[in-house]
C-alpha cells in the first residue's frame, strides 16, 4: 500500500468513528451501527481511490460517491469532515434544524455530497444514471455507491443491477455492506437476499468478496474493478456492524439508536485507545 499507509488509512477510519459517535450523540438519533461498519471502505475511498478536490466539491471531472444507504450519513459526514469539505466542528451539529448535516444526505447543501439519498433503493439507480452519462459524454470519471444488505431486498435495486449490466457500465462500482444486520433483527429473519455473490453475479456483474476491515483486502478489490471491462463492479463486503464500539458490535439495537451520556463516554474512550494504539 503506497502513498498513505495502511497504519494512516486505520487512523483516519478511527477519527471517521469517533465523528459518528460525535453526531449521533449531538443528535441524540441517528444510525451509528451501519455507519461504523463502513468507516474503512470511505477512509480508503476518500484518501485513496477516489479523484477529487476538496478546495472545488463540484469539479467537473471528480469521480462520484453515492451513499445509497443514506441514513448512514454520519459516516459520510465523518469522511467529508476530515478530508477537508467543511470543519470537523459541525459534526454534533448533525440533525439540527440549523445545520446542513441533517439526517439523511443532502446534495443541494452539503459539500461534498453528490446526491440526496434516504429512501432506500434509490441511490444505486441514481449512480447507474451517472456512470452512464459520463460514458454517453465520453468521459472518464467512475461512480462508486455504497449500499445495504438490508437495501437490496428492495426491488429497484435490482432493476438498477439489470440496467447496468445490459448498459456495460464498468465505471460502476457498487459496494454492499454486508453485516447482516437491519432494524428488526437479521436480514434472513427479515427477508434474505442471500446469496448475495450469486445474484449480482447472475445479473451480469463483476463480483469481489472482502473482509470490509482488512484494508488490503479493499485495497486490491478496488484495485481488481479498475481492471474490468464491461461490466459494473460489485463488492460484497463481510462487515461488523457498530465496529470498532464493543457494546455496539453485532447489536441490531445499534441501527437506529444514539448513545446516551454513559455509553457516549463509554465508546470514545474505547475509540481513544485504539487511536492511541495505532499514533504510538
Amino acid at each position: 500500500m503506497d502513498a498513505m499507509t495502511k497504519k494512516e488509512l486505520s487512523v483516519i477510519a478511527t477519527k471517521i468513528r469517533m465523528a459518528i459517535i460525535d453526531g449521533t450523540f449531538g443528535a441524540k438519533s441517528g444510525h451509528p451501527g451501519g455507519s461504523l461498519s463502513i468507516a474503512d471502505v470511505l477512509a480508503y475511498l476518500y484518501w485513496k481511490e477516489l479523484n477529487i478536490d476538496p478546495a472545488d466539491p463540484k469539479k467537473a471531472d471528480r469521480d462520484r460517491m453515492v451513499l445509497s444507504k443514506g441514513h448512514t450519513a454520519p459516516a459520510l459526514y465523518g469522511a467529508l469532515a476530515l478530508r477537508g469539505y467543511f470543519s470537523t466542528d459541525l459534526i454534533p451539529t448533525l440533525r439540527h434544524v440549523d445545520s446542513f448535516l441533517q439526517g439523511h444526505p443532502d446534495m443541494k447543501h452539503t459539500p461534498g455530497v453528490d446526491m440526496s439519498s434516504g429512501s432506500l433503493g434509490q441511490g444505486i439507480s441514481a449512480a447507474a444514471g451517472m456512470a452512464l452519462g459520463a460514458k454517453l459524454n465520453g468521459e472518464t470519471w467512475r461512480v462508486y455507491t455504497i449500499l445495504g444488505d438490508g437495501e437490496i431486498q428492495e426491488g429497484q435495486v435490482w432493476e438498477a443491477a439489470m440496467f447496468a449490466a445490459a448498459k456495460k457500465l464498468d465505471n460502476l462500482v457498487a459496494i454492499v455492506d454486508n453485516n447482516n444486520l437491519q432494524i428488526d433483527g437479521t436480514i434472513e429473519e427479515v427477508n434474505s437476499p442471500y446469496p448475495i455473490p450469486e445474484k449480482f453475479a447472475a445479473f451480469g456483474w463483476h463480483v469481489i468478496e472482502i473482509d470490509a476491515h482488512d484494508l488490503d483486502q479493499i485495497e486490491a478489490a478496488f484495485a481488481e474493478a479498475r481492471a474490468v471491462e464491461g461490466k459494473p463492479t460489485a463488492i460484497i463486503q463481510k462487515s461488523v456492524k457498530g465496529k470498532g464500539v464493543s457494546f455496539m458490535e453485532n447489536q441490531c439495537s445499534w441501527h437506529g439508536s444514539a448513545p446516551n451520556a454513559e455509553q457516549y463516554e463509554q465508546a470514545m474512550a474505547e475509540l481513544k485507545a485504539t487511536l492511541n494504539g495505532l499514533e504510538g
